[in-house]
């Protein structure tokens, strides 16, 4: 896909997302909300959801999209713990190469990982999208689904 075409794609889903969560007050619908509209209008998204963590520090799979997830994932392995050990998107072009790499689906073969926030700016999961194919993520992906990510609060 070029890049206008993604990027026009993207600012479609925005308003899309945008427009069904007003009104919401509830987290979890949100994110449910987002992983669906992500999982059925990004045709390389094999698998979309969120991961949160719980009181216990735990990463516990929350709402997705796709195959069967891990349901607590190692702590401190992966990418979905690098993002949040290391407070930022991580975009894994080959998730066989990545160091710690938790295979929940061996048919996936790169990720992106957005940390979630909530309003007072700490981390509270993250979201993860899984592809079948490499390299499937770039910054267009990272800036655009950083700003949906926005929306859940």
């Amino acid at each position: 896909m070029k890049k206008s075409q993604k990027e026009g794609r993207y600012g479609r889903i925005y308003k899309q997302i945008e427009k069904l969560l007003e009104p919401h007050d509830n987290y979890m619908s949100a994110m449910a909300t987002v992983a669906a509209v992500l999982h059925n209008k990004m045709d390389w998204f094999f698998w979309t959801g969120f991961y949160l963590l719980d009181d216990n520090g735990e990463l516990i799979v929350g709402p997705y999209q796709g195959s069967v997830a891990c349901i607590k994932l190692a702590k401190n392995k992966g990418a979905c713990w690098a993002a949040i050990n290391n407070n930022e998107t991580v975009i894994v072009p080959n998730v066989h190469e990545f160091p710690g790499h938790i295979a929940c689906d061996s048919k996936t073969n790169s990720e992106i990982v957005i940390p979630v926030r909530d309003k007072n700016g700490k981390i509270t999961g993250v979201l993860d999208i899984d592809s079948r194919d490499l390299d499937s993520f770039d910054e267009i992906d990272k800036k655009s689904l950083m700003k949906i990510v926005g929306l859940i609060n």
